[in-house]
């Protein structure tokens, strides 16, 4: 008899079979003297359709809404089948005794394993793999500490819940706005109140009327002051005005009043958690939140350098204090060594900043982890994630940042001028950082003496909030009790992780960019008018924020057995209700941005031009008619120039490749030279390839799709 274990991927199969000891590959499992590994493709099986529970639910009309169904059933995916049926064999083999689940250590990882073993209707005991980093120690760590899967029931009920919430909601609003307007419009829990974010900000913007201010400085010994009054900075809205001021200035008289100073100290940042991690990314390096984590999540599975990234924790658990030593020396490279070094030769601070068991849910903070670090391995985009994760682990074990501030106040009896400015003491931590150093001119002044110095006035204009970039968008949509006035929900949120978790909000940023409700313009976000006119259109309670946080928190409650699963179900359904009704009794219209003067050749209405991530199409407004045509798709094949993904235009017979670099070149031609470079294929192994690349494109869940 032998243990099978169940991944929720192949990567991990193949690391998890090596430490193991499984060598032989065969029916979409690595099998071995004591144990057969087997993987999912992610999701193997989903929630079914809303036609697949009920024949009438396949016409989209208002009459079949609001869906609710008796019972939510699953389905096997379609694409990924072939694979389900391999895990299938495995789990009804008479040759196994037991189960070991190792898909990712979190909920959705949990939905993944359990969703499968559900629909096979496997009753072997099964345990459960629970680990944070790939490394060979942690594996074999982990098989060692197994414990019983029914300790992980309540996450899989939130894992459910979670999921029946979003079909429920997801489904009959997304159904409701386009049978109501006759477009292919989309909602949900999550996605929608983002993207009430990012409309709000983009209105709040709209609506700014800016003014021009005016402030009065003083030079002085190289230092600048502003005139203060009741004890902040004095704006003066009239420019006559403050040219009179700085006149009646000209004839005073004024005195050092006061020199005070500060010994301040600056503690190191907190670990990284997956959020601040993809904000800090953004902010260094431009990189989406998605981008962030497919890098972090190949530095934790491939490269096994740090530790488990969908986490929302800052924290370490007091337990890891003896690994430290080793994650320093082997984390560290080049100056970094040095020091690693130096923390190691002043003692290895054990500090509830950074070690406290109250503060670690699911997962630690993300960590480097005892994995001998080889940075040439990394590409230059890995690299500079990895050095994030690096440098923030060493900067918690170095002391803080100290520096002096003096507060100096010039003026006299009716006026008064103040500046404030640092001298470093000890860089501590920001060493790492090439913390700038300004130099400080502050031993011209003593108190009681005269100072005489250059008097002017400086125009500025107020200026509106600023448009979300994804490092803020991530931060609002953390910390979501920001956006509510009522204390009693602060409090209650103050609970929350805000709207979405870590491991899911990349994706949310992803699909309102996908489904062309906003676009990128620099680094900020704007919302297009499909976007605005959405948000116009749902209930406000969809686009609340704070409701849905804490449809988050009543998550986490399922999850810790402070919920019941069926209750909040019931309050689903009751939701899911009334934002129907309240859609398709609206009076709102909606205005097709996308027109086109081309008429569907199935129905004869007018086609829209629907533009996103996979390509250009022609689409008819009617979604009973479903006509569809390709202008462009983008492949997943690469330019020779720029090595962007290029844009294919027509077939593979006839078509053509172009890149907005302005290299061009018919689908033929480039597969011939193509050919030539993989020496040794014929063009049918060609085409071969080329469809392999096409497949390889990242697909999401049937499930996510639909929401696009």
């Amino acid at each position: 008899m032998k243990t099978l274990v169940l991944t929720e991927k192949p990567s991990v199969a193949r690391e998890i079979a090596r430490v193991l000891g499984c060598t032989t590959n065969k029916n979409g499992g690595i099998i071995g003297p004591k144990y057969i590994v087997t993987w999912a493709l992610g999701h193997l099986v989903t929630l079914a359709m809303p036609e697949e529970l009920k024949p009438e639910w396949k016409t989209w009309d208002e009459s079949t809404l609001p869906m609710i169904p008796k019972k939510f059933e699953t389905r096997v995916i379609a694409s990924t089948s072939k694979q389900f049926n391999c895990v299938k064999s495995f789990l009804k083999s008479d040759e196994i005794s037991d189960l070991v689940i190792a898909t990712d250590a979190g909920r959705e990882g949990e939905l993944v394993a359990r969703w499968i073993i559900d629909k096979v209707g496997f009753k072997k005991p099964m345990k459960r793999l629970w680990i944070s980093s790939m490394t060979d120690k942690a594996i074999k760590e982990g098989f060692k500490t197994l414990v019983d899967a029914k300790n992980y029931n309540r996450l899989y009920d939130a894992a459910v819940a979670r999921a029946c919430a979003d079909w429920l909601v997801g489904l009959n609003v997304s159904r409701a706005l386009t049978v109501k307007y006759n477009a292919s419009l989309s909602a949900g829990r999550v996605q929608t109140p983002t993207l009430g974010l990012i409309v709000d900000r983009e209105k709040e913007i709209k609506s700014f009327v800016p003014k021009k201010y005016y402030q009065v400085h003083l030079k002085a010994f190289e230092n600048d002051f502003v005139l203060y009054k009741n004890g902040n900075p004095y704006s003066i809205y009239d420019k006559e005005e403050v040219v009179k001021l700085v006149n009646k200035l000209k004839s005073e008289k004024f005195i050092c009043k006061n020199v005070v100073s500060n010994l301040k100290h600056e503690a190191p940042p907190l670990l990284y958690d997956l959020t601040t991690l993809q904000q800090d990314a953004n902010k260094l390096y431009a990189f989406t939140a998605k981008d962030t984590l497919n890098i972090v999540q190949k530095l934790y599975e491939n490269y096994k350098y740090l530790t488990y990234p969908r986490t929302d924790s800052k924290y370490l658990t007091t337990d890891m204090y003896p690994t430290i030593k080793e994650r320093l020396i082997n984390a560290s490279y080049g100056e970094y060594a040095k020091y690693a070094r130096m923390i190691i030769d002043n003692g290895i601070t054990n500090s509830k900043r950074i070690f406290n068991n109250q503060l670690v849910s699911d997962h630690h903070a993300i960590i480097p982890t005892e994995e001998k670090c080889i940075i040439g391995m990394l590409d230059s985009d890995e690299a500079r994630v990895y050095n994030l994760v690096l440098k923030r682990f060493l900067a918690v074990f170095m002391k803080d940042y100290e520096y002096i501030t003096y507060s100096i106040v010039i003026g006299n009896d009716e006026f008064e001028f103040r500046t404030s400015v640092s001298e470093v003491k000890d860089l501590g931590w920001k060493v790492l950082y090439d913390a700038n150093v300004s130099s400080v001119h502050k031993n011209n002044f003593t108190k009681g003496v005269e100072i005489n110095g250059e008097l002017s006035f400086v125009e500025s204009i107020t200026k509106p909030a600023e448009r979300y970039t994804e490092a803020t968008l991530l931060y609002a949509m953390e910390h979501a009790g920001k956006f509510t006035n009522d204390l009693k929900e602060k409090e209650a949120l103050a609970e929350s992780s805000g709207i979405g978790t870590p491991a899911t909000r990349a994706e949310i940023i992803d699909r309102i960019f996908s489904a062309g409700y906003v676009k990128l313009v620099g680094r900020s976000i704007h919302p297009t008018e499909k976007g605005i006119q959405l948000i116009d259109l749902v209930p406000s309670d969809l686009r609340s924020v704070s409701l849905t946080a804490k449809q988050e928190l009543s998550l986490d409650k399922i999850s810790k057995g402070k919920l019941n699963y069926h209750n909040f179900i019931d309050e689903m359904v009751v939701f899911t209700k009334e934002l129907t009704k309240c859609v398709l009794l609206s009076n709102s219209k909606y205005h097709h941005d996308n027109a086109t003067t081309h008429k569907c050749p199935q129905c004869g209405k007018l086609l829209l031009d629907v533009t996103n991530n996979f390509g250009k199409s022609l689409v008819c407004r009617d979604k009973e008619c479903g006509y569809k045509k390709h202008v462009y798709k983008i492949s997943n094949l690469r330019c020779p120039t720029c090595h962007k993904k290029l844009k294919q235009i027509g077939d593979k017979e006839n078509g053509f490749f172009q890149c907005e670099c302005g290299f061009k070149e018919k689908c033929s031609s480039f597969f011939n030279h193509l050919q030539e470079s993989k020496q040794g294929m014929n063009k049918k192994e060609v085409r071969k390839f080329l469809d392999k690349q096409e497949k390889e494109i990242p697909k999401n869940n049937p499930f996510a799709d639909f929401f696009k």
